[in-house]
C-alpha cells in the first residue's frame, strides 16, 4: 500500500518533473555544473533547512543512505552496531556490507530500541546505536543519547519511517552523529525511490558523499579536506530529487492530514479488554501513519488480524528478526572472507506475536 505521501501528489510534482525533462537530462549532472544536478542540490538544501542540518546528501534509496552514513561515521570490520530486532531488514544489511557486526537487542512497547537491553548488549567492539524509529514513533532518544555519550558511541538514526516525527521538539534524524532517510512510495512522503542523509558534522557528510559518488570531495569540488573513498555510484536522480523536493514542501500537510485520520480511528475503535495502544516516547512527536495495538493474548491478536484481513507484527518477515534468514546465512557477496554475522540469541521469541497495526493511509 502506497504512503500517505503518494495520495498526495499532484501539480506540483507534475511542474517540477516537466521542468526536469524540458532540460534534456535526468541524472545528477547537469551539463552546465557537473557534480551538482540542479534539482539534487535544491531538494538537499531545502531539506537541510527543513530539518535543521548542516548537511544533506540526496542518494537512491534509504539503503544507500544507511550505508552512506555508516561509511560517513567509518564503521567497519571488527565493529558491533547494535540495531533493534523490530527493524526493516536494510538496518541490518546496511551494517553488514560495511563489514560490521549487527547485534540485535529487545524492543519496548513502542516497538522501538529497549534502552535497558541495549546497555546490556555494549562490548568493547560496540561503535554504534541505531535507533530505528519504526511506525513513525520515535525511539527513547534521551535515555539513547545518555547511553552513547557514556560509552562514547556513534549514534545513527534510521528514520526511514518517520520523516517528519520529532522528539522533545527536535527533528529525527538530528538528535545524533547522522540521521537516514528513505522516499520510497511507502513512506511519509515519497519521490517513488530515494532517501538522504543529514549530519551536522563535515567529515562525515564528506567521507559519506565521497562514497556515494566514486569517490569525489563534495560537489566535484577538491577541497583537499577529508577523506577520499572508493565508493559506489547511489547519487539521487533529478527526477526523483524533482519529485521529491515537491512533496518535501507538502510534509507538514501530510503530517497534519494522517495524524487527524489516526485520531479519529483511535477515538472510534475506543477502549477494548485485553487491548492497549503501544508506548509512545514523545506522542506529540510521532508522525501518526500507523495506529498500533498490543494484545495480551497472541491467539486474540491472531483472530481480530484475520478478521480484519491484515496481519501480526510477528509476520512481517522483512521487520521481525524472527523471519530472516539463520544466523550465519548471510554472506557478503564479494569476499566470504568478511562475512558477518547476527547475534540473534537474545532477542525474546515471542515479543511480536501478540502486536497488531492499522496504517493510516490519509484518506
Amino acid at each position: 500500500m502506497p504512503g500517505p505521501g503518494y495520495r498526495f501528489f499532484g501539480d506540483e510534482e507534475r511542474a517540477n518533473v516537466m521542468a526536469v525533462l524540458d532540460r534534456w537530462y535526468a541524472g545528477r549532472e547537469a551539463f552546465d555544473d557537473p557534480g551538482e544536478g540542479e534539482w539534487v542540490r535544491r531538494f538537499e538544501r531545502a531539506a537541510a533547512e527543513r530539518f535543521g542540518a548542516a548537511h544533506c546528501l540526496g542518494v537512491n534509496s534509504g539503503t544507500s543512505a544507511l550505508v552512506a552514513a555508516l561509511v560517513g561515521l567509518g564503521i567497519g570490520p571488527g565493529d558491533e552496531v547494535i540495531v533493534p530486532g523490530y527493524m526493516f531488514v536494510a538496518s541490518i544489511a546496511a551494517v553488514l556490507h560495511c563489514g560490521a557486526d549487527a547485534v540485535l537487542a529487545e524492543i519496548d512497547e513502542s516497538l522501538t530500541l529497549d534502552p535497558a537491553d541495549v546497555r546490556a548488549r555494549i562490548t568493547p567492539r560496540t561503535r554504534a546505536i541505531m535507533p530505528v524509529h519504526m511506525l513513525g514513533a520515535p525511539s527513547d532518544m534521551d535515555a539513547l543519547r545518555a547511553l552513547a555519550d557514556e560509552h562514547g558511541l556513534l549514534l545513527l538514526e534510521d528514520c526511514a519511517q518517520s520523516a517528519g516525527g520529532s522528539h522533545r521538539g527536535r527533528p529525527l534524524g538530528t538528535l545524533g552523529s547522522a540521521g537516514t532517510f528513505s522516499l520510497n512510495h511507502y513512506k511519509v512522503i515519497t519521490s517513488l525511490q530515494g532517501g538522504f542523509v543529514l549530519t551536522d558534522d563535515p567529515l562525515v557528510f564528506q567521507r559519506a558523499y565521497s562514497f556515494h559518488d566514486q569517490g569525489w570531495f563534495p560537489y566535484r569540488q577538491d577541497s583537499g579536506r577529508g577523506d577520499l573513498l572508493l565508493g559506489m555510484n547511489l547519487g539521487l536522480g533529478e527526477l526523483h530529487a524533482a519529485v521529491a523536493l515537491a512533496q518535501l514542501g507538502k510534509l507538514d500537510r501530510v503530517l497534519g492530514r494522517v495524524r487527524d485520520v489516526k485520531q479519529r480511528l483511535v477515538r472510534a475503535v475506543g477502549d477494548l479488554p485485553g487491548v492497549r495502544r503501544r508506548h509512545l516516547h514523545d506522542p506529540e512527536g510521532e508522525c501518526g501513519t500507523t495506529a498500533v495495538y498490543v494484545f495480551d493474548d497472541a491467539a486474540h491478536a491472531r483472530d481480530v488480524a484475520a478478521r480484519l484481513g491484515t496481519r501480526t507484527l510477528l509476520d512481517s518477515p522483512t521487520h521481525y528478526y524472527g523471519g530472516l534468514p539463520a544466523p550465519g546465512s548471510y554472506h557478503l557477496p564479494a569476499d566470504p572472507a568478511l562475512r558477518s554475522y547476527l547475534r540473534m540469541d537474545v532477542y525474546d521469541e515471542g515479543h511480536g506475536e501478540a502486536l497488531l497495526d492499522v496504517r493510516v493511509t490519509g484518506e
